[in-house]
């Protein structure tokens, strides 16, 4: 992954726990606290063991840690100079959920080495989405769920969100129910 996440990850740490926490964060996923480059790629691993390292620190279940992270990450990113590419998906939930491969898309110019997910948008109803992730990482899928719930309150949006289905070897995809109650 992008150095940009897990510099997301350090951010977030340090606002529950300060530096000290962040050092303790380190040690527990055996990482050299030098920082991270934005642009550059880091293993997949070192994330995997910051989160972790993370849930130990916060006494949280990692599949916790990464719903945090994920509402977490709409801020950062919207802070660290994303938040006109946020603005250019949509000013709703729907939209913006329809608009992510595109997004995706454009960042992939800047950041040749992403492996971005795919998501596809089924609509089930008036305000009822069905959210179909796809991705080549396993058990990020909560991460996906606090994406959606730091959109929806970036949007003002309330929404309920619920894993309906899962990736497994029978079903290679993720897929979320998301209502909009508003």
């Amino acid at each position: 992954m992008y150095g940009l996440v897990n510099r997301a990850i350090e951010q977030l740490v340090i606002a529950h726990r300060g530096e000290d926490g962040w050092a303790r964060v380190c040690k527990k996923a055996d990482w050299s606290d030098e920082g991270f480059v934005a642009m550059q790629t880091y293993d997949d691993a070192v994330t995997y063991r910051l989160v972790g390292a993370v849930s130990e620190e916060l006494g949280l279940h990692a599949s916790e840690v990464l719903k945090a992270f994920g509402e977490y990450w709409i801020l950062y990113t919207a802070e660290e100079g994303y938040g006109a590419m946020l603005s250019m998906c949509g000013n709703n939930i729907k939209d913006f959920l329809t608009g992510m491969n595109q997004m995706h898309a454009r960042i992939a110019v800047t950041m040749p080495n992403i492996r971005p997910p795919h998501f596809t948008i089924k609509e089930v109803g008036e305000n009822e989405l069905n959210l179909i992730y796809e991705s080549d990482r396993d058990g990020l899928a909560p991460m996906v769920e606090g994406l959606i719930s730091g959109l929806a309150k970036r949007f003002g949006q309330r929404i309920s969100i619920e894993l309906i289905q899962a990736k497994s070897r029978e079903a290679p995809k993720d897929v979320f129910r998301i209502l909009i109650l508003d």
